[in-house]
């Protein structure tokens, strides 16, 4: 039963809502380990409750983590991880702009339901040139169709073919022939082109690439039989992998307010790249600096809002209502927030600011709510106990630390002592900014002069997978959710009462006075 009325308003007297508990707390900074959650009267089980959050327009992940645009973090095989599992990855821009078009394509092409534009052959082009070709883009896949010069089908291009023997050969004399090729005319798809396919591919056994085709014979598009099983599963699944409306994977790329040689914004060259980027379907930019709220991150906010009205914008990073304000006013839709709170930043050190996290997501969330954007907790998340804390106030966490040591990180595995570490870097540290984000920390890429760095060089012991340590932290998120009888994010930001933690408080909430055997992860 739930609480009597006497017993709540006792319970209001330690336990206190987050404006109650914040405001009496305004002189001082507090972080996860500083509070904990009280719990409440509770019908929801776990497993019953609702991880989806909308961050945009058109921007809706089924779980609230985001990888973090770090070198060291997301490139496209987290980015390509994070979404099979719900939640989204940031790629970097720590590398040449070309590559970070390359690493979206990846994502957005990894798994579709219909291949809208799948990549061709053509008659006359010798097999030698389609291996260079697939060595260059690092494909796959190696079963292509051919088209001739209107784009009419002319066959397929089998995978048992594309080899090295065959190399001197014409495509035309190694193809599989139009009248052996299924097809299916793009009008018989229907509303659930998905099921149409599905029930192709369970009439044709042995049958596994089905191409559509128009009236004329010209191509449209191209399904395979993994992709349409791999889809068919996610609707069983309780967290369904975060895709678009033509089933690509949501992908997210970091950009930068890049100045030129005279120090003026540089912004022809972050129109055409942000152009591409939404021309490989990029669901959403993030303009990711150090330091949000500045007249760089604005102007360069207000003119991707200008020239790409509906493309969803991150912006950041502040830990102020004002700098909130000010991103939501240039047109972000999402704010991140967070200054000095990562494990490898150093930021409160050396340049002696910053706020710890969760006084920082508590003022910018107020000011967020006012202004009807969302706010993103980014840094000092280690457990998922802390994601719990932070999303009573954000809508969504990105996390760097926690995924640095998963296979699908970038960086080489390196062996010290028996055990075996992944190299994990601040974007403020020196290696990272002579890489190219120095820009993010307001100084000139150029090595030769002083910089200061805020970020250190680490290592991170090896996890597992990223499906492994989503499930850990979904699994967390969810308990915490049911200990509050929240069955969805919206309502644990309403439910979620207060209490400020002793230093042995903070003691007694780990493990003390055993000998651990096994850890909890």
């Amino acid at each position: 039963m739930p609480a009597s009325k006497d017993s709540d308003n006792l319970d209001s007297r330690f336990y206190r809502s987050a404006d109650a508990f914040f405001q009496a707390y305004s002189h001082i900074g507090l972080t996860f380990d500083d509070i904990t959650l009280a719990t409440l009267y509770s019908e929801i089980l776990p497993r019953d409750t609702q991880l989806d959050v909308t961050l945009a327009e058109g921007l809706r992940l089924n779980i609230p983590v985001v990888s973090s645009d770090m070198d060291t973090v997301t490139e496209s095989r987290m980015a390509i991880a994070m979404a099979l599992n719900g939640g989204l990855g940031l790629i970097h821009y720590n590398m040449p702009e070309r590559e970070q078009l390359s690493e979206v394509s990846r994502v957005k092409n990894n798994v579709h339901g219909l291949i809208q534009e799948p990549i061709k052959a053509v008659p006359d082009q010798l097999i030698g040139d389609v291996l260079e070709l697939i060595a260059k883009k690092r494909f796959t896949f190696s079963t292509f169709p051919v088209v001739d010069g209107q784009g009419k089908l002319m066959g397929l291009l089998p995978g048992h073919v594309v080899k090295q023997r065959y190399a001197k050969r014409k495509v035309a004399e190694a193809l599989t022939p139009r009248q052996q090729v299924q097809t299916i005319n793009k009008k018989e798809l229907g509303r659930d082109p998905i099921a149409k396919a599905d029930r192709f591919f369970t009439d044709h056994p042995g049958i596994h690439k089905l191409l559509v085709v128009d009236d004329q014979d010209r191509l449209h598009g191209l399904f395979t039989m993994s992709d349409v099983e791999r889809i068919t599963q996610e609707r069983n699944a309780q967290f369904k992998p975060a895709r678009d409306a033509q089933f690509r994977l949501l992908c997210g790329a970091a950009v930068s307010a890049t100045r030129n040689a005279f120090g003026e914004l540089d912004r022809q060259r972050i129109l055409t790249h942000v152009g591409g980027l939404a021309e490989r379907g990029v669901d959403v930019v993030a303009v990711s600096t150090a330091h949000g709220h500045s007249r760089g991150v604005g102007d360069t906010v207000r003119m991707l809002r200008d020239a790409f009205p509906k493309l969803p914008i991150m912006a950041g990073n502040v830990t102020s209502g004002a700098g909130v304000e000010f991103l939501a006013e240039c047109g972000a839709n999402a704010v991140k927030v967070g200054q000095g709170p990562g494990s490898i930043c150093t930021t409160r050190i050396v340049a002696g600011v910053g706020i710890p996290q969760l006084s920082a997501l508590y003022v910018c969330s107020r000011a967020a709510q006012k202004k009807r954007v969302a706010t993103l907790a980014d840094g000092g998340i280690v457990k998922s106990g802390d994601i719990v804390k932070a999303l009573t106030l954000a809508q969504a966490v990105i996390c760097g630390g926690i995924f640095a040591g998963c296979p699908e990180a970038p960086g080489d595995v390196m062996e010290i002592g028996g055990k075996l570490y992944k190299q994990y870097r601040g974007m403020g540290s020196f290696a990272a900014m002579k890489e190219g984000s120095a820009a993010r920390y307001g100084h000139t890429p150029d090595p030769a002069r002083k910089v200061a760095p805020e970020g250190v060089e680490a290592l991170k012991e090896v996890s597992g997978s990223v499906d492994r340590v989503l499930a850990q932290l979904i699994g967390g998120i969810q308990s915490g959710m049911g200990y509050l009888g929240a069955a969805n994010l919206g309502q644990l930001r309403e439910k979620a009462r207060f209490i400020r933690v002793s230093p042995a408080g903070q003691r007694e909430a780990a493990p003390h006075d055993v000998v651990e055997l096994k850890t909890g992860s």
